[in-house]
Parts: C-alpha cells; structure tokens; sequence
C-alpha cells in the first residue's frame, strides 16, 4: 500500500520539482507546472489523458476523475496501490509538464541502471 509520504519522496527525487502549499495541501511542480498534489488523503496526478481515461474504466475504485481548473486530472486511492504503481505514475505526471530534454535523459539513466 502506497502512502502520501512515498508520494512526497517519489516527487521530490525527480530533477527540478519542489513542494509549494496550495489551499493548505501539498503540491508538487516543476517551474510553475504542476504534476502532483495530495487532496483529502488521496493523491491526485496529472497522467496522460488516454492512460488516465483508460485507468478510470478499468479500476473506478482506484481511480477517478478530479477537475483542475479546465484540465481532468486523476483522484488516486494511494490504499488501493503499492509503492511501485505509484512509483510509475508519479513519473510519468513529472514527465509530462518536464521538457524533454530534461525527462529523457533521466530515463536513460534508470535504464542503464537497470531501475524500472
């Protein structure tokens, strides 16, 4: 079972985020570009539209719709996911507001490294 804590350490090791106070909750960006933030005991996270819309009719218990402004984003049940899946999905929000210049070379890094 994951937990807000992984949250923060899993955001916070990711090259140029930091972790800013919104309406009292955490939030987690990079420049002004936010990728994550906790909200009423769950995470919520800005995955890829299709991946995410794939997620919310595949496992509606774990994952649901939660609206950012104009943007859909993702309500994550952190009980209902280990360490790992959040490791994945954390990722792959930071590398969606990150350049790419700065995502693919740390990829290659984990790959050579053998990291998943």
């Amino acid at each position: 079972m994951a937990s807000f804590e992984d949250l923060r350490q899993l955001a916070l090791a990711l090259p140029g985020a930091r972790e800013v106070d919104w309406k009292g909750a955490p939030y987690f960006q990079v420049g002004s570009k936010a990728f994550a933030l906790g909200w009423g005991g769950r995470a919520v996270l800005k995955l890829d539209r299709d991946h995410q819309e794939l997620l919310f009719e595949a496992r509606p218990d774990t994952f649901e719709p939660f609206r950012f402004g104009p943007n859909r984003w993702a309500y994550v049940e952190l009980a209902r996911i280990d360490e790992a899946e959040l490791t994945d999905l954390v990722r792959e929000a930071w590398a969606g507001v990150v350049p790419k210049r700065v995502s693919r070379p740390f990829f290659e890094t984990l790959d050579r490294r053998g990291v998943s």
